[in-house]
């Protein structure tokens, strides 16, 4: 009897390992920083931005031009410890009309940004993910983006480890721009605070973005790379810090600025 009611239940009401996977080049996570340093039209920049990318012809050139032809994303945004909300659950793009769905939800409306800057719980929420979806990609990318380093949960050393053990893949994003608020929150060598603490894995890489206008460019480049399997052909210049550098420079920059916050 439980074997015949098991049968009559519609496929997405069983777990995901009773579903048929689906092999793809690359699950991908687009882990998208949407912190209280991020004004209202920077986090409708970072939307359109995505959406314009997925949509582009060199975005969907790469997904075709992959050895299966398809890939699966999720779109996150993130803040604190326990702020993480999904925008875009796991969904295959193998058509243009597919890739235009996703573009379409991302520019259909936007959040507010929320408190705090975990990187590291951003990192180990996307990597959980992978677990539960119906997806088998030949590589496992998390592609995170945002504009300070991390200020709250794990450390991100112990954060992107653990993901990279995992057989995972972590890229970089780190949003260089300027203004008042980063002057006080954010770091110079944001880039450089990426690649020693935040990217690990197999072609790990970093684009940074240093002004708004860069942004969807950027992202198209990036998400062209990732899907293709490949890193850029040079690195960025800015690029300088390596040996010891402090992964815990976020945190004591929180502490320093506590004045300036309400929240203990």
């Amino acid at each position: 009897m439980l074997r015949a009611l098991a049968l009559c239940l519609p496929l997405a009401a069983l777990p995901a390992a009773a579903q048929e996977r689906v092999e793809v080049d690359i699950e991908l996570v687009l882990a998208v920083d949407v912190s209280r340093s991020m004004s209202p039209a920077e986090l409708e920049i970072q939307r359109r931005g995505y959406a314009a990318a997925l949509g582009s012809e060199e975005v969907f050139g790469a997904i075709g031009g992959g050895m299966i032809g398809r890939i699966a994303l999720t779109y996150v945004e993130w803040a604190g410890s326990h702020s993480q909300t999904v925008i875009v659950p796991w969904t295959l793009i193998e058509t243009r009309d597919q890739a235009q769905e996703v573009a379409e939800t991302l520019s259909g409306f936007f959040l507010e940004g929320m408190r705090r800057t975990s990187i590291s719980e951003a990192l180990i929420y996307a990597a959980d993910s992978f677990e539960t979806n119906r997806f088998d990609g030949l590589r496992r990318v998390i592609d995170v983006s945002g504009d300070g380093p991390n200020n709250m949960g794990r450390p991100v050393l112990a954060a992107r480890d653990e993901v990279v053990s995992r057989g995972i893949t972590v890229n970089g994003l780190p949003l260089m721009t300027q203004d008042d608020f980063s002057a006080r929150w954010g770091i110079e060598d944001l880039d450089a605070y990426y690649r020693d603490c935040v990217i690990g894995g197999p072609g790990a890489f970093v684009v940074p973005v240093e002004t708004w206008d860069q942004f969807a460019d950027a992202v198209r480049r990036k998400l062209v790379l990732e899907i293709a399997g490949t890193a850029p052909a040079a690195p960025p210049e800015r690029l300088v810090p390596a040996a010891g550098y402090d992964c815990l420079v976020g945190e004591k920059l929180w502490q320093r600025n506590q004045i300036y916050f309400s929240e203990p």
